[in-house]
């Protein structure tokens, strides 16, 4: 059963890493940083959007328009990090 605990706090963090990344890459191509005209860019950022647009997507249907303020991404994070307290704090049923 730890081995469990231990994929999902895995996959968890993964999930986590990923929207982080996806964030302040948003932020750098707002800024014009970064470039979607630079292939490497591009493919980065077109992969992370097929990964999470999912996600968002269903987040966005139960949040009220923010004018240009995307919250579905804070959203998210923060229901991976209720998910991994409630994992950490329940890690006894897995031992």
């Amino acid at each position: 059963m730890t081995s469990i605990f231990q994929i999902l706090m895995l996959l968890l963090n993964i999930v986590w890493f990923i929207i982080i990344a996806h964030v302040i890459m948003s932020w750098l191509i707002n800024f014009q940083v970064l470039n979607l005209r630079q292939p490497l860019v591009a493919q980065i950022w077109d992969g992370l959007n097929r990964l999470l647009e999912p996600v968002y997507s269903r987040v966005r249907r139960f949040l009220p328009q923010m004018g240009g303020l995307d919250l579905a991404p804070l959203v998210v994070l923060i229901s991976v990090a209720i998910l991994r307290i409630l994992l950490v704090n329940n890690a006894a049923m897995f031992y």
